[in-house]
């Protein structure tokens, strides 16, 4: 089939390449966002999809929103077959969800119709739950919603932050989406709709989501430090400033210190919480790069009985 590919982040990057490196189907084009200021210098930089597909020598759209004519009329020139999807990051319009002939296929990191929105990952890990997986849709105008083409599992394991697990999800994912293609292709795959039950949404996740609130049981404190892990960043306030927690373990043997409490020896720093304690592996102060926990609680001079979250 003739392909437009639709993505933005490097994790759309695996699933890109292995529609290229398919013997079955041709990549004619790549849709992907504007590109975006970053770095210091805030300098615009082209997105992850949009820079590989310039080394494989695909043509590249970045309209500023879909429902461009402009855009609309390259699409209608193209005339793909179909238009797989990966963590695009807007809104296709019907006018956009009429070119394919076989429409735009969407590949979600989830299994629907659990988490549908633009986060599933990290609500799957804040969440606690065991095994999540991958799933591929057909659009509609409708939030992830459509008929499902194919599944993939993956666990999750105790100590995945959203990163790691969203990391092993776009390799597999990659495969689930190729095939997924092929079997539109020869006409052995077809869609079937979502149930109407174990729907759970999953909107991104906000600075806000991401403060962690001492007064929670030591678990759901580890899954939010997990599941923010690497953006938005988990954190918490000490002496007024933000400090962002990158990694910690609960400590299931202690149950000495109050919500918030510190405790800091010469290489562990617990804090307490509505539960046991948790030991802080990695922070990072505000403006700075991230240390080990220790090293922090030594340069700061933690004081008997001083409390995170204020």
């Amino acid at each position: 089939m003739k392909l437009v590919f639709a993505g933005t982040p490097e994790v759309a990057v695996p699933a890109l390449d292995a529609l290229i490196a398919s013997d079955r189907h041709e990549v004619a084009a790549v849709v992907t966002r504007p590109d975006a200021p970053a770095g210091r210098g805030r300098r615009l930089v082209a997105s992850p999809v949009a820079e590989r597909a310039e080394e494989a020598g695909i043509e590249v759209l970045k309209p500023a929103r879909p429902r461009d004519e402009d855009f609309l009329a390259r699409l209608r020139e193209i005339a793909p077959d179909c238009c797989p999807v990966v963590a695009y990051g807007a809104l296709l319009p019907k006018s956009a969800l009429d070119v394919p002939a076989r429409g735009w296929v969407n590949l979600h990191f989830s299994l629907l119709p659990a988490w549908r929105g633009a986060a599933p990952v990290q609500h799957a890990v804040m969440a606690g739950d065991e095994v999540t997986g991958a799933s591929t849709f057909l659009i509609e105008e409708g939030l992830d919603s459509g008929p499902v083409y194919g599944v993939l599992t993956e666990e999750v394991r105790p100590t995945d932050t959203s990163g790691d697990l969203l990391t092993r999800l776009a390799f597999a994912g990659a495969g689930l989406l190729a095939a997924t293609m092929d079997g539109i292709e020869d006409g052995t795959l077809h869609a079937v709709p979502q149930p109407a039950e174990g729907v759970t949404l999953a909107p991104k996740i906000t600075v806000e989501d991401a403060q962690v609130r001492w007064s929670d049981p030591a678990l759901r404190v580890d899954r939010v430090v997990r599941g923010c892990t690497p953006a938005p960043g988990a954190w918490t306030l000490f002496r007024g400033e933000r400090l962002k927690l990158v990694q910690a373990v609960p400590v299931l043997d202690r149950t000495d210190l109050a919500p918030g409490e510190l405790s800091a020896g010469k290489n562990n720093v617990y804090v307490g919480t509505g539960s046991h304690a948790v030991e802080l592996l990695w922070v990072q102060p505000q403006g700075k790069k991230p240390m080990r926990a220790a090293d922090w609680a030594r340069g700061v001079r933690i004081a008997h009985g001083e409390l995170l979250g204020l």
